[in-house]
């Protein structure tokens, strides 16, 4: 248990300054007021759900929050929520990017996730054809502003990535410890039987663990697709299912229950079906 825990943490410290510096560059951003992107958004028709995909790509949940919110208000159609929410990786981009030796991989990510995102967005709308019920807003300066850490601007940029650096440094330290024990105690081979890894099945498991409202779920698939433990179609299709807290702000303020609900299956299928694909390909 000594060597376990002394290996989780030594993989763990060592993200520590790479990743506060990407936190504080991402706070950077938030910070600033991003209620101008949100009005455009809504101002975009045709192509919401691409303009969406690219936003929704933007590290952590940040976008996908205020999508639910404008989606709440009837903003933007059925085809955008669903696109931001899909492009959406939490905290995936950042762990990937503290992992110099690993940082190629963000591109996959995002481009993959990206190209998913617009497809499913740009079907929905054509089929489901929502346009017709959204209320363009036309005032710019009023919208609610939204971060990604759930966390208050009068907490300044330097506190906000020091408080965000030291929460994902506990959740990759326990995901770590996790799957270090697992590996140690039951062994390589047998956990990638449970675990179904190769199989086809793999991604279905893996985006019901994304739908987890929770930075949280990111982390951990992020931490097992480095590992080796699950597969990068199962990657995907856990990052794709979740939009992190976005899914709660959704249920919270979108009135028709059974419609958000509907989105949330949706969003399970999205991903599932997209990492059994990528599964197979590969």
């Amino acid at each position: 248990m000594a060597h376990i825990l002394e290996h989780a943490i030594a993989d763990s410290i060592k993200i520590i300054p790479l990743i506060f510096v990407i936190y504080l560059v991402i706070e950077y951003f938030e910070h600033k007021n991003n209620t101008w992107l949100s009005h455009k958004l809504m101002k975009t028709k045709r192509f919401g759900a691409v303009w969406g995909a690219v936003l929704g790509s933007i590290p952590q949940c940040g976008f996908s929050v205020i999508a639910a919110d404008m989606y709440s208000k009837r903003h933007i159609t059925l085809g955008t929520l669903v696109a931001i929410f899909v492009a959406t990786s939490d905290e995936a981009v950042p762990i990937i990017l503290s992992y110099p030796e690993k940082a190629y991989l963000v591109t996959a990510v995002i481009a993959v996730k990206i190209v998913i995102a617009v497809i499913c967005g740009l079907l929905i709308d054509a089929f489901y054809n929502s346009k017709k019920s959204v209320n363009v807003c036309r005032e710019e300066h009023h919208h609610e502003h939204f971060h990604g850490n759930c966390e208050s601007c009068d907490d300044g940029i330097v506190k906000s990535a020091i408080k965000h650096t030291v929460k994902i440094f506990l959740f990759v330290l326990i995901a770590t410890l996790l799957i270090t024990m697992l590996i140690e105690w039951i062994g390589e081979d047998r956990l990638s039987v449970y675990l179904l890894n190769g199989s086809v099945f793999q991604p279905f498991v893996s985006a019901l663990v994304g739908l987890i409202p929770n930075c949280a779920a990111s982390v951990v698939l992020t931490q097992s697709y480095l590992t080796g433990t699950i597969s990068f179609g199962s990657l995907i299709a856990g990052l794709s299912s979740g939009a992190g807290v976005g899914i709660l702000l959704l249920v919270k303020r979108n009135k028709n229950i059974k419609e958000s609900i509907g989105i949330i299956l949706l969003l399970y299928l999205i991903g599932s079906i997209s990492g059994v694909l990528l599964q197979m390909i590969a």
